[in-house]
């Protein structure tokens, strides 16, 4: 499959997030969870042209995924998609202009169809993305699934998840650091409910049934520092996944672009 799509994650974890995904026509950004200063040191890194972004997706109200929005908001003059349930759980979003999507919703952007799917989070209609070019005759040339903040994967979910390219899915805790550490018990239950995080055993356990052969490359998303470690979830990961493709991990502060 050729590339045509490429995501670059500029922070995943539990003090803030931010993503942007490459088209053929432009870039989108995947929740503002950090500051704009952030967010432009961290694509420059990266070597990333922000003059190309044309919109951005909020895929729920939580501090760590719009906490940057408000001054990102005031220099972009792009669309902002959010369901309704994301514009009115926070008033720090009160005054901006959204498109407002359903939780199942499909727009074309940037060169690529974006299918959002329902997740399941302690928030108002939070959402996955599942982004694909397609050919002429809706044929998938590349696709990027991404889903995060979420206790459980929806039918919904696997479906629009199966066969990705680029996975991006989130490993959260391992269950026995998570048992076992520093959290207290109300906390450790939200966490490890279904509507709180993904497990790395989660994850796994849901690789068979999303991974093809058109699969080459899985990222570990939204690391917990306290719960979890990224060589824990990577090798959690590759017990599930086949030997030929690659399993990465998000970090919060290392920005990392994805071909």
């Amino acid at each position: 499959m050729q590339p045509l799509i490429h995501l670059h994650i500029l922070a995943s974890g539990s003090k803030g997030n931010a993503a942007l995904v490459e088209g053929p026509e432009g870039i989108v950004l995947v929740d503002c969870g950090i500051s704009r200063k952030q967010l432009l040191l961290r694509a420059a890194e990266l070597d990333v042209d922000l003059a190309r972004l044309k919109a951005a997706f909020f895929t729920h109200e939580h501090g760590d995924h719009i906490r940057g929005l408000p001054v990102f908001a005031k220099r972009f003059s792009g669309p902002l998609y959010a369901t309704s349930g994301t514009i009115g759980g926070s008033s720090s979003l009160a005054g901006l202009s959204f498109v407002r999507l359903k939780r199942e919703d499909k727009i074309s952007v940037a060169g690529m169809r974006v299918h959002t799917f329902p997740t399941s989070h302690d928030v108002n209609d939070p959402f996955g993305l599942h982004f694909t070019v397609e050919d002429s005759d809706g044929g998938t040339l590349d696709s990027v699934g991404w889903c995060t903040d979420t206790g459980f994967l929806t039918e919904v979910a696997l479906k629009e998840l199966r066969g990705c390219r680029v996975l991006g899915i989130e490993a959260n805790h391992d269950v026995h650091m998570l048992a076992t550490g520093p959290y207290p018990s109300y906390l450790k239950a939200r966490v490890g409910g279904k509507y709180g995080h993904l497990s790395n055993e989660q994850a796994a356990e849901a690789l068979p049934q999303l991974v093809t052969s058109e699969t080459t490359t899985i990222v570990a998303l939204h690391i917990s520092e306290k719960n979890n470690l990224p060589s824990v979830a990577r090798k959690t990961l590759q017990t599930a996944a086949p030997d030929d493709v690659e399993i990465l991990v998000a970090g919060q502060n290392r920005p990392m672009t994805v071909w």
